[in-house]
């Protein structure tokens, strides 16, 4: 079965943001961490503590990434964070916080530029 068009664009930019955190110093844990319910793009951990990133690849320069984050897509991912914390057995004093990674692709020129929002509140 075939990739569709968003699916390869989506897919271009959780590699390149998973790229960016490295060169920032963060250690890529996982990703896709998917349930029916949610899922995690990239779970990646730095001296803060863990960051669970949602990462929204743009082609339009204009749009606001956070604004790509609806409602519906916040309580899946609130709910796929809380089944992380229990599959994997991190306790409740783990830090943690919520980033989105904004990747804005151009085709034309072949090149990309990405924008970290950290600590966003579900």
């Amino acid at each position: 079965m075939s990739k569709t068009k968003k699916r390869k664009i989506g897919d271009m930019g959780e590699e390149l943001a998973s790229r960016f955190l490295e060169k920032k110093g963060y250690k890529i844990i996982e990703r896709n961490y998917l349930k029916k319910w949610g899922e995690i793009d990239i779970v990646a951990k730095n001296r803060e503590g863990l960051h669970f990133i949602e990462v929204k690849s743009l082609t339009n320069p204009n749009f606001r990434p956070e604004d790509a984050v609806r409602a519906w897509k916040k309580e899946r991912m609130a709910r796929a964070i809380k089944t992380y914390f229990m599959d994997r057995k991190i306790g409740d004093s783990e830090d943690f916080q919520i980033d989105i990674a904004a990747v804005f692709l151009d085709f034309e020129r072949k090149k990309a530029r990405i924008r970290l929002l950290e600590n966003v509140i579900l």
